[in-house]
């Protein structure tokens, strides 16, 4: 704000002076940002006019006042800030700004994403990284202090501070109890989305009512598991303002959010989707179609264009070998080159005699000193790597020559990480915090390092060439032995100092040959993959390389040249190592470590030796352009060529235009700036000639972006804002022939008027990629094609991977790479242009040093583009959003494009190639990965995706008038089965004759007294208590005495059992039964939880009318507890009555119910959905159920089964509590959250008693896969053993977990268990049981299903591991008694065998009915006494409210029929409608848990039409913006749907019940109370 402020002119000269003086050690790096500000602040202090209230300590904005007077020798320094002037344009960022301007009128607010304050603070200034120091960057040394914003643009910014603070500031007010850092989203926003869910009520089809609602004094919290592995509880409950199902909406500013975004996108989208009828299941992704307005090339074929010829000069050497000869014997002491050290002084000066003398030592001892006589190591034509750091260009260019006079192969790379640079960035890890991602930093610190190795051991490398230097630099082993990299070979480093090498015999010549078409270096190349290839350059393509450089360059003997570049590969090689010496030339090479400390320093040399010649690239232009001052000692008048290296760079031209503008009062020349186009593959591909004729302007084009992106040149655009000005880079090589071709398909010559692929046919080029076949053939064999089909020429033609076109007069234009080519929707962009226009976004600087990376990933078959740029430390969360929303609306302004995402890191923190550059290809591995670590991200699929499937519109289902014949619908066979019919089933046993279960207790007791019928384990696996039959007799007597003399109840009377579970529990169920009392059991609350645990114990008693309730002494005193005073109001409790002292007398009479069909107990749970639903049981039901499970079974006195569940509501309490009564079966009970502490009981009971049957819930299931995953020896020498298990069956009310399943069974597979033992029941509301694994059935079967054809209600069969095949297991076979059919839960008809529909049942044992106090009937018939709407129209059916399918199977049951399986897969409560189509939450939520490694757990659920995904975060929360790209790409790739919101969240916060099941309704509500505490949240545009 200082500077703002303050009018630098009012200041005093001193102060004006020493803050130029600042300046200029900010801007060559003698002070850091920090110092900087504390002092720029303290001399600006006693200037600031403070308003009343505001403290002169607070931080001042970090702008620099500029002044003519005190600063204008440093106005270039800083006028480009830390902004990239390679891609300065000043007519781009005209267009930019206009493109911004345009955005202006749109006042849409887009929701900031939230952001918890510690992961804020984390990326605050404090914690980045300081500059790198130790390998430069190709973007730093640009200088640090920032520009003066134009008019324009802070204007701009102005109004976007206004539009961003609408998003940010909707409301002042706060949750409180929420952590997040972001405050937004007020009332206004919130009416406005209750506006909107007025209109969109939410149909809550089959459910019952939300009986958790029903008290709003206190929020209601679903009590967490307790058998499971040990969660934290999340901190939020159920609202009063929550919208719970029945439309009503939320009052909170994570809805407003969402309003916000729903709002921002209702824009239309470009092009705009249509919607089609799709037939079935057929998914076809929207076609882009072509533009009918796109231009169109219309030109006239091109023809090839033939560059001059090489002349034949007389004394041209035969070999470049020869060239080094000649030069050594007759001009021993001409200097070849002079290196510098980092203060710019000369350090060695190699002469062409010493060149040739060390060269050929080089050459003898490779030759000779390698291996024995008899079994060299290195023979003519092998190859070996060149291992030289940048600043040792002498020793390189003595092991090069040497190599070739040797005849062996020279393979340069770059030096691997050192031991220096690990110790230096540890210590940066170390700075910033991050220690935990030191290894996986480590393994991909020298980015590409693994694929140098991959190249190396494909060219059969053994031996490296290096120098002392750097071979004391690299890591050793203890022992002094040089570390294997990370997929290297094994070498042999071999130093190449003259003082480590013998000296040749005086009889030892090297052997000179005239060049060849032997292999004489390979020079690595990256691809944009970041595989690393070798391109072979033959000793005759070397020679007439340098021949056609020397007549295009016009190079002379003893010139002078500086090169700025790397020498080891590319311009620097051919220029400063190898043409140089065919010319006797005199080499100053400037090393990178002194352009980083003086970026002038390559203009002294020039000056200072008369340099006739300089290599440079862009960057080096840019940088002395920030580091100029009035220095009269620089003179450039020498210059005769400034070979600029990335020339074909579009952008390259700012630098050029930039450089010339300033130094042109030095005496530089415009005809001297000589771009020049390369690649790897066809080495110098054009260069502009230094020209005399000073008239003679360079070539330049203005073209129009649009035209570009379909591949057309068009000199102007209509609106003169997106457009492209490129220079030439000169003519085609001298021997050359040079043509444009198509980028994709056949090769077909192109237009005059159209861009494509430079194509070289030449002597002077790469010939292929070592070892890789078909790759060379389609790069180095290429022959184009006239339209007419007909090869132009005989000769082959080389790729040169440069897109571009031939202007008038044969000049070659360049406008970008294949390698950076993005492909959108059929039209093409450049990377390039997309950073420029990037940058030229924002003129305040944000972007540290211009660094950014753009690539495209394919998702949803298409290329999306991303952008990754480090921003400054400085920055601010609303700078960083303002930044990015005004990025994304001058790319769409530009170049109408949408960008997919755009992320900011940390500065300092992307992948760096050795020069310092960002290391592309690793860039977006790391992102892919999830490894990048993003400080923001903002993801826009809505806007860019636009080839989603076809909307789905439902076609007319079989109405009732369908003729049905026989059990065909529609030729269908009729879904329906049954289980077998309990009437022919011959039952010995004396239990079925009474009707009741109190009447089978009291006749057990008498006929069996000492029968043991429940036995009870504790943690340690011994006896904690057993019950007989009489034993269980005479306490419920008891029991039965206390309810009727203490508790005043009466028949019907309901009371509430809140036991731990256990053999209470049982005795109190049968004392209710035997007093005619209707028993409810209710979980008890959580010790270590009261506060949330309780208030659900209080909802059960309240709703189901508890006269009383019984418990244990110790419950009675958690009841009454200080704890749970504050959780509930203790006196509305009932009267609570304490089981541990009971009466002893007997009942007067035991009850016995009158009819059949009267109540015997009330089951209650809480659903998925999160709403709390009592069931009825009669008498009547209750028996049939345990009869039929009893049949299914085979239950029988003499058997002992293993029960390990929650015994409060559902298969779990009958299983309990029930069976063994009626059937007479021994149940060993072991409570599940004994498995916490002893996670191995079960199963070690269960091989003890020499368990047949087991029942367990998969919250046992995956505690014991997860804790004892690495015990299956131990416990094997334990002795367990589990090869008596007949069926070990999961009892679930949702989808069978099959991967959970199939991994239990493959780990204790091991310990004899057999894995067609592990099976699933199925149940629910309306039926507890209706499938369950009998012992005599067939096996249970697995299905792979279309999971497209799912999301249309189809079921269609695929074979296993076909794309999008589900795997469904069936859940177990039906049960006696048990009739099913599917039918459509719109129109309540029966559906076909291929159709998924809702699962409606028929038997005996169906729940009578919700016990509710609102007595919903229209809930209660519709869900219980349903019939279909035609075919069998008098059967009473209830409705399961899940969906499923049956499939007739080749298997044939007990009866020899062939068996029916059911496959349950979801509830329909929970399925998600979108687009039209019909998702489970389950399929999604498992790709997304597959997407990282860190993603524990996953809940999705939608709110008002937006997909919201809930990622749990087991990791650090640096990794939490890393999940919401991954997530969004999931789920688009595998479900073609758009995630809306990502929210990031701690371990333990989704919130599940006690079956295991997640509660995603509750964390709906919880979420859109802003009750989760969430680490980040992502609003997807």
């Amino acid at each position: 704000m200082a500077d703002r402020s303050i009018d630098s002119l009012a200041l005093p000269l001193e102060v004006r002076a020493k803050l130029a003086e600042l300046d200029l050690e900010l801007s060559e790096g003698d002070i850091t940002q920090k110092g900087y500000e504390k002092k720029k602040s303290k001399l600006l202090g006693a200037y600031l006019p403070q308003p009343p209230g505001v403290e002169s300590s607070l931080p001042q904005e970090r702008r620099t006042p500029v002044t003519p007077s005190s600063s204008s020798r440093y106005h270039r320094r800083r006028s480009s800030g830390s902004r990239d002037e390679r891609y300065r344009s000043d007519v781009h960022t005209e267009a930019v700004q206009a493109a911004l301007a345009k955005h202006k009128e749109r006042k849409m607010a887009v929701p900031m994403p939230s952001k918890r304050r510690s992961l804020v603070v984390q990326t605050s200034m404090d914690a980045y990284t300081p500059p790198d120091t130790s390998s430069g960057s190709e973007d730093e040394g640009s200088g640090q202090g920032d520009s003066q914003g134009t008019p324009s643009s802070s204007q701009g910014s102005l109004n976007m501070e206004h539009w961003i603070s609408r998003a940010i500031h909707g409301s002042t007010t706060s949750s409180t109890n929420s952590s997040s850092s972001t405050q937004s989203g007020g009332s206004g926003a919130a009416n406005a989305l209750a506006d909107v869910m007025t209109q969109t009520h939410i149909e809550n089809h089959s459910a019952p009512p939300d009986i958790t609602t029903y008290t709003t004094e206190h929020s209601i919290q679903v009590e967490r598991p307790q058998g499971t592995t040990p969660r934290t509880v999340p901190k939020y409950g159920n609202a009063e303002l929550m919208e719970t199902g029945d439309g009503v909406p939320v009052s909170s500013r994570v809805s407003a959010k969402i309003q916000q975004l729903v709002n921002t996108l209702k824009r239309p989208k470009r092009p705009p989707l249509r919607e089609f009828f799709v037939d079935d299941f057929e998914e076809l992704l929207e076609v882009q179609q072509p533009d009918p307005n796109q231009p169109r090339p219309e030109g006239a074929q091109m023809l090839a264009i033939r560059g001059e010829q090489l002349g034949v000069v007389t004394n041209w050497p035969p070999s470049l070998e020869a060239a080094l000869q000649r030069w050594g014997t007759i001009s021993p002491k001409a200097p070849c080159l002079t290196t510098m050290d980092t203060n710019g002084k000369p350090l060695y000066i190699l002469t062409y005699g010493k060149l040739w003398t060390r060269s050929m030592k080089v050459a003898y001892n490779i030759l000779h000193k390698l291996g024995t006589k008899q079994e060299p190591m290195v023979r003519p034509g092998d190859r070996v790597a060149l291992v030289f750091p940048n600043n040792d260009p002498a020793a390189f260019m003595v092991a090069f020559y040497g190599c070739l006079l040797a005849e062996v192969v020279p393979v340069p790379i770059e030096v691997p990480l050192t031991r220096k640079e690990i110790k230096q960035r540890f210590l940066r890890l170390t700075v910033s915090n991050a220690m935990g991602d030191l290894l996986a930093l480590i393994i991909k610190m020298d980015a590409g390092s693994q694929q140098i190795g991959f190249l190396l051991g494909s060219c059969g490398v053994t031996v490296a060439l290096t120098s002392d230097a750097c071979h004391k630099g690299l890591p050793k082993s203890p022992t002094g032995e040089i570390l294997q990299f990370k997929g290297w070979p094994r070498l042999l480093w071999f130093v190449t100092e003259s003082k480590h090498l013998s000296k040749p015999p005086r009889d030892w010549f090297p052997h000179i040959k005239d060049a060849n078409n032997d292999t004489a270096y390979i020079e690595y190349k990256t691809c944009k993959d970041g595989s690393v290839l070798g391109v072979t350059v033959t000793r005759i393509a070397l020679l007439t390389h340098c021949q056609a450089l020397t007549q295009a360059c016009a190079y002379t003997e003893a010139e002078t040249i500086v090169n700025v570049l790397d020498f080891k590969k590319d311009v620097g090689l051919w220029h400063g190592i190898l043409t140089s010496v065919m010319n006797m030339m005199h080499v100053i090479s400037i090393p990178y470590s002194l352009m980083k400390v003086n970026p002038l320093s390559w203009i002294q040399k020039v000056y200072a030796y008369k340099a006739k010649v300089a290599c440079v690239k862009s960057r080096d232009m840019h940088w002395a352009l920030v580091a100029h001052r009035d220095q009269r000692d620089i003179n450039l008048t020498s210059l005769r060529m400034l070979i600029v290296a990335d020339g074909a760079n579009p952008w390259s031209i700012s630098s050029c235009d930039a450089f010339l503008n300033v130094f042109q009062s030095k005496g530089l020349r415009p005809e001297v700036i000589c771009p020049c186009a390369s690649s790897p593959e066809a080495l110098t591909v054009a260069i502009r000639r230094p020209t005399d004729d000073t008239n003679q302007p360079p070539g330049r084009g203005v073209l129009s972006m649009h035209g570009l992106s379909y591949g057309v040149i068009r000199v102007d655009s209509e609106e003169k804002l997106s457009v492209l000005t490129v220079q030439d880079v000169g003519l085609v090589m001298p021997g050359g022939v040079m043509c444009v071709v198509r980028p994709e398909g056949i090769p077909l010559l192109c237009r005059t008027d159209e861009i494509g692929e430079l194509c070289v046919c030449s002597i002077a080029a790469g010939t292929s990629y070592y070892g890789l076949s078909g790759m060379t053939k389609n790069t180095f064999e290429m022959f184009p094609m006239m339209s007419s089909g007909a090869p132009i020429s005989e000769y082959p033609f080389v790729r040169t991977g440069l897109l571009g076109f031939v202007g008038p007069g044969g000049m070659v234009f360049v406008v970008g790479k294949m390698d950076g080519l993005m492909v959108v929707s059929g039209r093409r962009h450049n990377a390039d242009d997309i950073v420029a226009t990037a940058l030229a976004v924002e003129p305040m600087k944000f972007v540290y040093r211009g660094r950014i990376a753009v690539f495209s990933i394919n998702v949803l078959h298409d290329e999306r583009i991303v952008i990754i740029a480090e921003q400054r430390p400085d920055s601010t969360e609303e700078d960083s959003f303002q930044w990015m929303s005004r990025v994304l609306q001058a790319i769409d302004g530009i170049h109408q494009v949408g960008v997919y995402c755009l992320a900011l890191v940390p500065a300092n923190t992307l992948p760096k190639t050795p020069l310092g550059g960002i290391h592309l290809s690793e860039t977006k591995q790391c992102f892919l990965e999830g490894s990048l670590h993003p400080c923001n991200v903002l993801m826009c699929p809505h806007t860019c995706v636009t080839n989603l499937p076809k909307p789905r519109q439902k076609q007319p289902e079989i109405g009732p008038a369908s003729v049905m014949v026989g059990n065909l619908v529609s030729g269908k066979r009729i879904a329906q089965a049954s289980g077998r019919d309990l009437g022919q089933i011959e039952d010995n046993d004396q239990g079925r004759k009474f009707m009741f279960l109190a009447e089978v207790l009291q006749w057990r007791a008498q006929t069996t007294p000492d029968h043991v019928l429940f036995t009870l384990l504790n943690s340690r696996g011994t006896i904690a208590n057993s019950l007989t039959c009489l034993q269980l007799h005479k306490r419920a007597e008891k029991i039965a005495v206390m309810l009727m003399e203490r508790g005043h109840l009466q028949d019907g009377d309901h009371v509430a059992l809140v036991y731990p579970p256990g053999i209470d529990l049982i005795a109190a169920f049968y004392g209710c039964l035997y007093a005619g009392c209707v028993p409810i059991t209710v979980r008890p609350p959580h010790p270590q939880n009261i506060a949330t645990t309780l208030p659900t114990v209080k909802m059960i008693v309240e709703v189901s009318r508890s006269a009383c309730i019984m418990t244990s002494q110790f419950v009675v005193k958690l009841l009454r507890s200080r704890e749970a005073g504050a959780a509930v109001d203790v006196r509305t409790w009932p009267p609570v009555l304490d089981t541990d002292d009971l009466p002893k007398r007997r009942p007067a009479q035991i009850y016995k119910p009158s009819n059949p069909d009267t109540l015997a107990y009330l089951d209650f749970s809480v659903s998925t959905t999160g709403m709390l639903a009592g069931v009825k049981m009669s008498h009547a039901a209750t028996s049939a159920l345990c009869r039929s499970i009893k049949l299914q079974c085979e239950l029988y006195p003499s058997r002992e089964v293993a029960i390990c569940l929650d015994p409060y509501c559902g298969l779990g309490f009958v299983l309990w509590c029930l069976c063994s009564v009626y059937s007479g079966h021994q149940s060993i009970l072991i409570p599940p959250s004994e498995l916490e502490i002893n996670p191995s009981l079960w199963l070690l009971a269960v091989s003890q008693y020499k368990v047949r049957d087991t029942f367990c819930s998969y919250s046992v299931m995956e505690l014991c896969t997860k804790g004892l995953g690495s015990q299956t020896e131990s416990l094997k020498t334990r002795g367990l053993d589990l090869s008596r298990v007949r069926t070990c069956v999961v009892v679930a009310e949702e989808r069978p977990r099959i991967a959970l399943t199939q991994s239990f069974s493959k780990l204790f597979k091991d310990l004899n268990l057999n894995p067609r033992a592990v099976s699933t029941s199925f149940g629910c509301r309306v039926n507890l049981a209706i499938c369950l694994q009998g012992t005599s059935g067939p096996d249970p079967t697995t299905v792979y299903v279309d999971m497209r054809a799912l999301r249309h209600d189809r079921v269609r069969l695929v074979e296993r591991g076909s794309p999008h095949s589900l795997p469904l297991m069936e859940s177990g076979k039906i049960l006696p008694g048990v009739r099913i059919i599917i039918a459509n839960p719109e129109t309540k008809g029966p559906l076909g065998d291929s159709h998924l529909g809702e699962i409606w049942v028929h038997s005996a044992h169906n729940a009578s009915g919700y016990f509710t106090i609102y007595g919903d009937e229209s809930l209660q018939s519709d869900h219980f006494n349903s019939r279909l709407s035609f075919g069998d129209t008098q059967t009473v059916w209830a409705r399961t409210g899940y969906l499923g399918f049956l499939r007739r199977t080749d298997l044939t049951d007990a009866n020899g029929e062939r068996h029916d399986a059911l496959y349950v897969v979801g509830a329909l409560d929970e399925a998600m409608e979108l687009r039209g189509m019909r998702y489970h939450p389950i399929d999604i939520e498992t790709s997304v848990i597959r997407a990282h490694k860190s993603i524990t757990e996953c809940a999705v659920f939608t709110w008002t039409n937006l997909l919201v995904v809930v990622v749990e975060l087991d990791g650090s929360e640096q990794e939490a913006l890393d999940l919401v790209p991954l997530v969004t790409n999931v789920v688009l790739e595998e479900h073609y749907l758009i995630v809306g919101v990502v929210v990031v969240v701690d371990v333990g916060v989704i919130p599940i019940n006690s079956r295991g099941e997640k509660q995603r309704m509750h964390l709906r509500d919880g979420f859109l109370a802003d009750q989760l505490d969430p680490i980040y949240v992502a609003y997807n545009m």
